[in-house]
């Protein structure tokens, strides 16, 4: 069974959501939805105070190449066009709608109706993705019409769906997968034929054996599509570790996965392409993870975007006690949260409630040299080093270290003996070092 060849660790499952079918959440009284839900620049407000809007209205529109449009998840009264502290404590733009109702747009088709054929061409596809505001929601958020157009020079070989989920905790694509199947199956051929290829590889972990089996049964009715298990090892969903595990090739620094001839989409990408294009149907809501080891009721919830994030709390029973951090996203990757009236957006895998256990920094000591941050490293850095070079702002020689190639998923942090906050000054190098790359661009 093949995995990633370079670095990796195995950290605890818990998946405590799994098996437990997809439960919906009602719209809520107030929906926040952010302007910025993706990577590049937010969306542009077209709407204003006192317009009433419908379910699949568009409120925002994209600016530039790298962008996406935005509509509203709920119908109502805009409120107000305003600002709004994400859970890092970040302003961003957003649009308020008071809900009165649920009324949708008309030529968005809510039966359950499966529908399996897709006549559109290549070029046509690709419209209905970029209209309906498809983006990538493993969390990385970057527009997926952008992925579907590789620059020139570059020949598209295979797609591969990443329905591995090897973040700790979350479950969400993999309910999504077990309920939606055929049209996970059906979403994966429509982006099969915008790339115009003829082979597509779901790679999912070996953790989730009736995924397994239910995509591989299904795969049968579907040419070009192979079903590939793989070994559990964080973080295989990365981008470059899935491609390493299913082609066997390495995606060089700086260059884009489509420079070894793949083009990677997340499970819930490929579902949300599935009802943009079969059933017009825009991205205004997602599967999410809630759950913690002290969570009466670990779900996955099925949520309009702009829902606060404390209505799937208490959906989930509550907040512990005990909780002393609110993740979003899995333990790994994730960030704390600030305050539970964040909205869910495009990009909200999870939301984890950790105990005060075990959300409390341990005394951090000297390096002992040990490189356990080396030897876990799935981008080959050198962890230890690359925060030296962070904490004394070693800029020139930290970009000469790759710092912009770190992936950031934790894997030296969690390996380090010495409770070294890695991770944490490899963010902030990676961040100024990027900014100094840009500003030299420029």
């Amino acid at each position: 069974m093949r995995t990633f060849r370079i670095g990796g660790i195995h950290p605890p499952a818990n998946k405590l959501s799994a098996g437990r079918p997809i439960e919906t959440i009602a719209p809520p009284a107030t929906a926040v939805i952010p302007l910025s839900q993706h990577a590049g620049a937010p969306a542009l407000a077209v709407v204003a105070k006192g317009d009433k809007v419908k379910v699949g209205t568009l409120i925002g529109k994209a600016v530039g190449f790298v962008s996406a449009n935005v509509h509203s998840s709920v119908s109502g009264t805009v409120a107000k066009v305003d600002s709004l502290t994400d859970g890092s404590g970040i302003s961003r733009p957003a649009i308020y709608i008071n809900v009165e109702g649920d009324e949708w747009e008309p030529d968005i088709d809510r039966s359950e109706t499966f529908v399996k054929e897709c006549r559109l061409s290549s070029a046509e596809i690709i419209k209905k993705i970029e209209a309906a505001g498809i983006v990538g929601m493993g969390g990385a958020t970057f527009p997926t019409k952008i992925k579907l157009s590789p620059p020139p020079g570059n020949k598209v070989e295979i797609l591969i769906v990443n329905a591995v989920e090897c973040e700790p905790y979350l479950t969400a694509d993999h309910s999504l997968i077990m309920e939606k199947s055929e049209q996970v199956m059906t979403g994966t051929t429509i982006l099969m034929k915008s790339l115009n290829v003829g082979r597509a590889v779901i790679g999912i972990e070996c953790n989730k054996p009736d995924a397994i089996e239910r995509m591989t049964e299904l795969s049968a009715g579907y040419e070009g599509i192979e079903v590939m298990p793989l070994k559990m090892k964080y973080p295989q969903g990365g981008e470059k570790q899935l491609i390493d595990a299913v082609m066997r090739r390495q995606v060089k620094s700086g260059a884009l996965p489509v420079s070894v001839g793949a083009v990677v989409h997340n499970a819930g990408t490929v579902f949300a392409v599935y009802e943009a294009v079969q059933k017009n149907k825009p991205l205004i809501e997602r599967v999410i993870t809630v759950t913690g080891k002290n969570v009466a009721r670990p779900s996955d919830f099925l949520a309009r975007i702009g829902t606060p994030v404390s209505v799937l709390i208490d959906a989930a029973g509550g907040m512990p006690a005990n909780t002393g951090k609110i993740i979003g996203g899995g333990p790994m990757m994730g960030r704390a949260m600030i305050h539970t009236g964040v909205p869910v957006t495009k990009g909200s895998s999870g939301i984890l409630l950790l105990p005060e256990e075990e959300s409390v920094r341990r005394p951090a000591h000297d390096c002992i040299r040990c490189a356990k941050c080396v030897g876990a490293c799935p981008m080959g850095l050198e962890p230890s080093l690359l925060m030296n070079l962070s904490e004394y702002k070693l800029w020139d020689d930290a970009e000469k270290n790759y710092i912009v190639d770190c992936i950031e998923c934790g894997s030296c942090s969690y390996t380090c003996p010495a409770n070294r906050p890695l991770l944490d000054y490899i963010r902030l190098g990676k961040n100024t070092v990027t900014g100094i790359i840009r500003a030299r661009k420029k």
